[in-house]
């Protein structure tokens, strides 16, 4: 399957001018004959926290509706993140509000809560979503928790694919859980910023590794009111092998991977075989 990542520079908070770069690098990915293609973490509005309110998207989400068109017209997948807006009653419903899913300190208004709400769409539907479960320290004042972590399940293409965002790269648990419940590769959407280039490289290529299926992690590139990032998104095999690196610069990156492999590898090395789950708890 050819995967490619958008590698691009975030304009912060503004939405509009985002989507349509995000859209014109994507026509460019698909014209390299990319299948999946995959966005930054929050690529349509950065970390917006001062308008946090104005770059949330209640759905149905015109962002996404955007993306779903796309998807559709050239068969294709694509996933990313965006700011999710929710009305609390809509997730509890009849039941209590759990810890993590309690509205953020910061907001105003009590009824909303907010995620970090990864996507997947497959050929024009909505394959799967994800609330990234574990928050970045000043995440927290704004982000509630997700509370779920499993694989997104692809019907046109009988794939299962891991999809975890930024932060949670440090948390094998995460990539693990999703490689035992059947994950063909794994997709990680980042904003990862300097200084850390070093700890993105290692981590994104151990959790291939560790888990033997590929990786597609796509990290921005640009500034922020708070920070600056490097890109060095990467498109990682089985073996754990950089097939295609994005260095520093704004680009689209396209590889055409072997998602069979990973039958081969762990036939090769036995890790899920061997494991001794009873003696991790």
């Amino acid at each position: 399957m050819k995967v490619a990542c958008v590698q691009m520079d975030v304009l912060h908070c503004r939405k509009q001018k985002n989507l349509e770069k995000a859209l014109y690098m994507a026509h460019e990915a698909v014209r390299r004959g990319a299948e999946l293609i995959v966005f930054p973490e929050l690529f349509s509005t950065g970390f917006c926290y001062e308008h946090f309110d104005h770059a949330a998207e209640i759905m149905p989400s015109p962002v996404l509706e955007n993306l779903a068109c796309f998807s559709e017209v050239n068969d294709c997948i694509i996933m990313g993140s965006i700011i999710e807006k929710v009305v609390s009653e809509e997730v509890s419903g009849s039941r209590e509000l759990a810890d993590s899913e309690k509205p953020a300190p910061s907001s105003s208004d009590n009824s909303m809560l907010y995620y970090n709400l990864g996507f997947c769409f497959e050929s024009g539907i909505l394959a799967g979503t994800y609330r990234k479960t574990h928050p970045f320290k000043g995440e927290n004042q704004y982000f509630s928790r997700g509370s779920s972590i499993e694989p997104i399940a692809l019907k046109k293409r009988d794939l299962k694919i891991g999809f975890q965002i930024c932060y949670e790269l440090r948390f094998p648990e995460v990539a693990r859980k999703l490689a035992l419940a059947g994950s063909d590769l794994l997709v990680t959407t980042a904003a990862f910023p300097n200084p850390r280039s070093e700890h993105w490289r290692v981590l994104a290529k151990a959790r291939a590794i560790e888990n033997q299926i590929p990786h597609i992690a796509c990290n921005r590139i640009g500034s922020a009111p708070d920070c600056t990032y490097f890109g060095n998104s990467m498109i990682i095999d089985a073996w754990g092998e950089v097939k295609a690196d994005a260095g520093d610069q704004e680009c689209v990156i396209v590889y055409d991977l072997d998602l069979s492999s990973k039958e081969e590898i762990r036939k090769f090395i036995p890790v899920f075989e061997d494991r001794r789950a009873e003696l991790y708890i």
